[in-house]
């Protein structure tokens, strides 16, 4: 693990994985990562990479081949990754293509994940080059979890997720049996931008947006007002979960999303697979804000 820290944040990041695992105040060490409990769910924040969720099956196909690729992909829990720059608010990781990710991604890449740390602000940059000779398929995403609540004599239900702008969207929900995403929707804000947070909520896996207007979510608490916000200007599919045991609550920009029940398992075709042609670099950031009132 290796951290970094301005007058009002510390953070931390495993080298596995590059997984931030730490964001505390210094003056109150108010920790609002979630704490990995393994007994609930044993992550702090996951980088998603090359697919986001489940495949259908575990594999997809390519020009005639066929490949399996564990839910999320393989940057999660991966021990290949190094920490190739440590500045003073800055922590830059990266892994580069290998016979191990040649055998399940038929790629060769660069991916860089870089955590700067500005005032109360984390800002999280993804940088994926194509060092292959042809274009290159992938999706990619954040998985924070923050832990709800924050503060000692609140509930799960005193914390509510406020969107920067009303929404009516349908949330797209999951086949329980297999991790696919089904064709039933159900509508889960009408023209508001409050979506309150109980257990409950998530018994029936993610929340995952498709067609949100807002590209910031506040977590809010009704005794303490704002803790937190993500801003995801990059990213145009959002999914917010929990396990029903879990006072915590996951924020997740992503770019794709788990296979769909009726998918062909094409990764050319999958759906929101981003395509970089050779030679080109994709970038892509999602910043974490520690509200202010928190900190001093």
């Amino acid at each position: 693990m290796v951290s970094i820290k301005n007058d009002k944040l510390k953070i931390a990041v495993k080298n596995i994985g590059a997984e931030l695992c730490e964001i505390s105040s210094l003056k109150h060490n108010t920790q609002f990562m979630w704490d990995a409990n393994p007994s609930v769910w044993g992550s702090f924040a996951p980088n998603l990479f090359p697919i986001i969720g489940a495949l259908k099956n575990n594999i997809y196909n390519f020009e005639g081949n066929t490949y399996t690729l564990p839910k999320h992909g393989f940057i999660r829990h991966n021990k290949a990754i190094t920490l190739i720059e440590h500045t003073e608010n800055s922590l830059t990781f990266a892994l580069i293509y290998n016979t191990d990710t040649l055998k399940i991604y038929p790629f060769k890449f660069e991916f860089q994940i870089t955590f700067k740390l500005i005032d109360n602000n984390i800002k999280v940059q993804h940088t994926i080059k194509n060092s292959d000779d042809k274009t290159i398929y992938f999706s990619l995403g954040g998985h924070p979890a923050f832990k709800c609540p924050v503060f000692e004599g609140e509930t799960y239900e005193d914390y509510y997720l406020e969107f920067e702008q009303p929404e009516t969207s349908k949330i797209h929900l999951i086949d329980m049996s297999n991790g696919m995403i089904s064709d039933d929707t159900k509508l889960m804000l009408n023209n508001s931008n409050i979506l309150r947070l109980t257990h409950e909520l998530f018994e029936a896996d993610a929340l995952i947006f498709k067609d949100l207007k807002s590209r910031k979510v506040t977590l809010k608490s009704k005794t303490r007002g704002t803790i937190l916000s993500v801003s995801y200007p990059d990213f145009n599919y959002l999914g917010i979960w929990a396990k029903p045991t879990g006072n915590y609550v996951c924020i997740e920009p992503w770019l794709g999303i788990a296979d769909a029940v009726n998918t062909n398992q094409d990764f050319k075709t999958k759906e929101g697979i981003i395509a970089l042609p050779k030679n080109e670099i994709f970038k892509a950031s999602y910043t974490i804000e520690i509200d202010n009132t928190h900190l001093v």
